[in-house]
């Protein structure tokens, strides 16, 4: 098992047990857009996976395979992750389908990720990018998580994007 694999491991198991104390608990007193706008901004920030296309952010030879495809599949779940938290913050009546389509290509993109680095080695090129793997998608794969249970309660308004409020 590879230092990249225990650090994912350990990482998911950390986030998943504050998720499990702190939020799981409270997740039905919390309406869809009070939960959703932290993670929505949180996986914003995926643009930072295109730093496996960066020089300097990973040492030379990273297999393209895993960097190309991991770098876009970020920058696109960035990108819906922004539409999906506009929609939420608006109340729109699509935002729960934006969040769906977000949730599931962010998690797809994830698999893949993970898949592409140990087919294609691509863990002793990553440099500077480590952190990434290493602390940064087990967050967000726990967020996914909590953002499926989320999607998948009933509430009286789920049609509208919104559940109660507190």
């Amino acid at each position: 098992m590879s230092i990249l694999t225990i650090n994912v491991v350990f990482s998911t198991l950390i986030f998943g047990l504050a998720a499990r104390i702190y939020i799981v608990p409270r997740l039905e007193q919390l309406d869809f857009r009070t939960v959703m706008t932290p993670i929505l901004l949180l996986h914003a920030f995926r643009h930072l996976g295109l730093m496996f296309l960066a020089a300097g952010a990973v040492f030379p030879g990273i297999p393209e395979r895993f960097a190309v495809q991991s770098a876009y599949g970020d920058f696109l779940a960035a990108m819906l992750a922004l539409l999906a938290l506009w929609a939420v913050r608006a109340g729109s009546r699509f935002a729960r389908l934006l969040v769906w389509i977000f949730n599931i290509e962010g998690t797809l993109d994830f698999l893949n990720a993970i898949f592409l680095s140990n087919v294609t080695g691509a863990e002793r090129f990553m440099g500077p990018a480590y952190w990434i793997p290493a602390f940064w998608v087990p967050l967000l794969l726990v967020t996914h998580y909590l953002t499926f249970v989320v999607l998948l309660r009933r509430t009286p308004d789920a049609d509208r994007g919104t559940a109660r409020t507190t």
